[in-house]
């Protein structure tokens, strides 16, 4: 079983973290609150985010970015940190209660250069390694029945 509330958190609450999010709740719905911040956060959506994330047939298009300090309750189990940067901040969330912290290094694929279709699949690398992560991390949700 995951935890009962789990944060992911990169730079910019544009890509990974809430990829990750959108990831987790799909598996796990409601059972598991979940969110996502960054240390900034962006100003506007990700198109590509949008589009891989709706190849699953989950729409992040009311995705609002958020940082660390818009976070309306930092009271999680777990903080998985998708970036070197938001991971020493997340420390800080980790010694004020007892949370545990995971860092999950993550490529980030606003860097890939080339093509619409070769920058679609960096961020399919990242969305599928996402979900590859969370199956191993917390196992596959069971339903009711088994």
């Amino acid at each position: 079983m995951p935890p009962s509330a789990v944060l992911f958190t990169c730079n910019l609450n544009l890509v990974r973290s809430p990829m990750a999010a959108a990831l987790m709740r799909r598996m796990w719905g409601t059972s598991v609150f979940v969110d996502s911040c960054g240390l900034r956060a962006a100003e506007e959506p990700d198109g590509f985010v949008l589009a891989v994330m709706g190849e699953l047939g989950e729409d992040l298009s009311a995705h609002a970015p958020k940082s660390f300090d818009d976070l309306q309750d930092d009271s999680f189990d777990l903080v998985i940190s998708l970036t070197a940067e938001a991971h020493h901040r997340a420390g800080e969330l980790g010694r004020a209660r007892s949370t545990d912290l995971e860092y999950w290094p993550t490529s980030d694929p606003t860097l890939e250069q080339g093509s619409r279709d070769q920058r679609l699949q960096a961020y399919r690398r990242v969305r599928d390694e996402l979900q590859s992560r969370l199956l191993e991390r917390f196992g596959r949700p069971s339903t009711f029945g088994g």
